[in-house]
């Protein structure tokens, strides 16, 4: 594919830091794979010593999958990974230097809300989710928990501190790791081991970062560490998209660059090769309204396209279906498939009325942001035998498996082995096979544990000599977990369970075979595994995408209808300070950029709030985006339809159920209102 000359030149340079600002549409990933493929096919750099550090596995994924095209076969040893897996492997490879074994396990977000549960005594989950929140923030800011205590302003805040005190402590007894941690962790270990340091910056000689506005405090000092002196990275980033203030993203890691590096050259990437001129416009127009960082302004050739559509709704419930209503015309008119539609909104809490809307209409609808395949109750209960197979020493997982299915390990044994456990700073695993419990516990309980250490025994060792797929079939023909389901639940529901169980062993021996991993291997891994790395490329459904505006950046659509455009939920009635109106209209920025060749604003004038109907203003975003290429419907600033329009309407709808041709279309997308 063609590269302009800022492409090309972002590719070529190497002779220092390099900061690539690109914006929305500008080709960010072709600049990033291109470059990877320059380093190793013309500048005879090893694979070995080339990484390159994104946020998702899908973006690591398609990264791989180009390098791969553009050189001919996928290189040996190049890295291409999320900043967490990178963490990992990094772990898992000096795991003894930090005190921990190589099968250290990675506890999710569920299991560390159970141990801040424990160690609080609180039922309230909002607090104990308020907690893990603040703990996050903290490893984040690399605040370690002597610091955090230190800091603590009142008393709550003390009781923080010694919660992340007891917390950090509990993860270490149970050789466990938090994801925090996977960042943190290497930034600790770096800063103590200058021959660590030394081995991992002689390996990893050339860095790659991409979406580096999205880079917390962590993540910017795991980066500085291994970029050492050399500084031979290149970071590809935009601050005009720079949306995860919110979950510890930093925009000062962008205004630090120059001051951390001198030499430091900045390329702007500013041809958009997504939208129309319109869109663009707008999307310049509003975020010029945004204290810049590094000044640009994104430009196409792709025409001028259709006006922006502006609509005010008498309340949230019209807006849907005024929506819905205008998504059918409009695909209707121009002979789309569902797909290239998508629904956009700041909160999930505006996506009730809209789905209720899309199945009244019988219209395909993708909801994102549903429930994680490795989240459903099903999955964790076997995915909590491949964690212990892969440590002992993980006690939620020990203890979902010791009870999933019963065992006949109650709740007292479980009680008595765990206060025996910790008087001897033990797991559970390896608390009951001592002959200390063995003298506290009854014979019946002794029983189950043991038959259940010896199974777990056995198959430890076929984790770790067989091929994945027929252990994990003979586990859980063990446990009789089939049988247990339709026994617990109603049959549909079993069905259903059974068949995710299904879909977890047969993605689990695929990936073995793949991968020519044994299932220890992959369960070490397990709860790092996306299951966007399960999925075939077979496609996605032909259907409308809903999203939140966070969950959309990366993504474009042909067409993007942008809904609840009003004060108070964008910009959010929480985000009014300064610094939160700037975040909110990057995320207003970030919606306006998804749209390809048409974009649609609403907005109602009233909005239901529990009983009430609540008056709304338009937002100020809508404003700030100029009105030269919008246009106006509804509410106070609604137009009455002259009857020319009308007939011009009703006269390319005939020709087209006539099978006419598309000539009228276009007159009639430039006459509407």
């Amino acid at each position: 594919m063609h590269l302009n000359p800022a492409q090309r030149e972002a590719i070529r340079y190497l002779d220092g830091p390099l900061l690539v600002l690109a914006g929305a549409g500008s080709g960010k990933t072709r600049v990033i794979t291109r470059k990877i493929a320059y380093l190793i096919g013309e500048c005879g750099f090893d694979p070995v010593n080339v990484a390159a550090i994104t946020f998702t596995n899908k973006a690591a994924r398609e990264m791989r999958e180009r390098v791969g095209q553009l050189l001919g076969g996928k290189p040996a040893g190049l890295t291409v990974s999320t900043f967490h897996s990178l963490g990992l492997r990094i772990l898992r490879e000096e795991a003894r230097t930090l005190g921990y074994k190589p099968r250290f396990s990675i506890f999710d977000a569920t299991d560390c809300l159970g141990i801040l549960a424990d160690l609080s005594g609180s039922v309230d989950k909002a607090a104990i989710r308020r907690l893990q929140s603040l703990i996050s923030n903290w490893k984040n800011a690399l605040v370690s928990p002597d610091q955090a205590g230190k800091m603590a302003a009142g008393e709550i805040e003390k009781l923080a501190a010694q919660a992340y005190a007891s917390y950090a402590a509990t993860l270490r007894a149970y050789q466990a790791v938090d994801f925090d941690d996977l960042i943190v962790l290497p930034v600790e270990l770096f800063r103590a081991s200058t021959g660590t340091l030394d081995k991992w910056q002689g390996r990893l000689r050339y860095l790659l970062i991409d979406e580096y506005q999205d880079t917390n405090a962590s993540q910017y000092q795991l980066l500085k560490l291994l970029a050492g002196p050399r500084a031979a990275f290149t970071a590809v980033g935009d601050d005009d998209q720079a949306i995860y203030g919110w979950r510890g993203a930093d925009i000062e890691n962008l205004r630090g660059l120059p001051r951390d590096y001198p030499r430091l050259k900045v390329i702007k990437l500013e041809q958009n090769y997504r939208s129309t001129a319109r869109i663009l416009k707008a999307a310049n127009a509003l975020i010029a309204h945004n204290e810049k960082l590094f000044d640009k302004k994104l430009w196409s050739e792709l025409g001028q396209g259709d006006p922006i559509s502006v609509t005010a709704c008498r309340d949230n419930e019209k807006e849907a279906e005024h929506v819905v209503m205008k998504l059918q015309a409009h695909r209707f008119e121009h002979r789309a498939k569902y797909s290239d539609y998508a629904i956009l909104y700041r909160g999930n809490f505006q996506a009730r009325a809209l789905e209720q809307q899309l199945r009244d209409q019988r219209v395909p609808y993708q909801l994102s942001g549903g429930q994680s395949f490795f989240d459903k109750t099903e999955i964790k209960d076997i995915t909590a035998y491949l964690r212990l197979l892969a440590n002992g020493d993980d006690d939620p997982a020990f203890i979902r498996a010791v009870t999933t299915p019963r065992r006949g390990v109650g709740g007292a044994t479980l009680e008595a082995l765990g206060h025996y456990a910790g008087e001897r700073r033990l797991s559970l695993f390896a608390a009951a096979g001592e002959e200390g419990f063995a003298q506290r516990a009854q014979p019946r309980q002794l029983a189950p544990l043991a038959e259940f250490r010896r199974f777990i025994g056995r198959f430890g060792d076929r984790a770790a000599r067989e091929a994945a797929g027929p252990v994990i079939e003979d586990l859980l023909a063990a446990i009789g977990y089939e049988s247990w389901l339709y026994g617990e639940e109603e049959k549909q529901i079993a069905r259903t369970r059974w068949e995710n169980v299904r879909e977890l062993v047969g993605w689990l021996t695929q990936k073995g075979e793949e991968e020519k991993k044994t299932l220890l291997e992959l369960a070490q891994t397990i709860a790092l595994i996306n299951m966007l790395d399960r999925q075939e490329d077979g496609g996605q459904p032909d259907a409308v995408q809903l999203s939140t505006l966070h969950a959309a950046k990366g993504l474009e659509f042909g067409h993007v209808f942008l809904v609840g455009v009003e004060e108070g939920v964008l910009p959010h009635r929480e985000s009014l300070d300064p610094a939160g109106i700037e975040e909110e209209r990057r995320l207003m920025y970030v919606g306006i950029t998804r749209a390809r060749r048409s974009l649609h604003l609403s907005y109602a004038e009233r909005r239901k709030q529990g009983r009430e109907l609540i008056p709304r203003e338009p937002s100020r975003f809508i404003a700030e985006m100029g009105k030269d290429d919008l246009r106006f419907s509804g509410g106070k600033t609604a137009a009455v339809p002259d009857k020319t329009t009308s007939a011009a309407r009703l006269a390319a709808m005939r020709a087209m159920l006539n099978g006419g041709q598309m000539a009228d279309k276009r007159r009639m997308d430039e006459s509407e209102p």
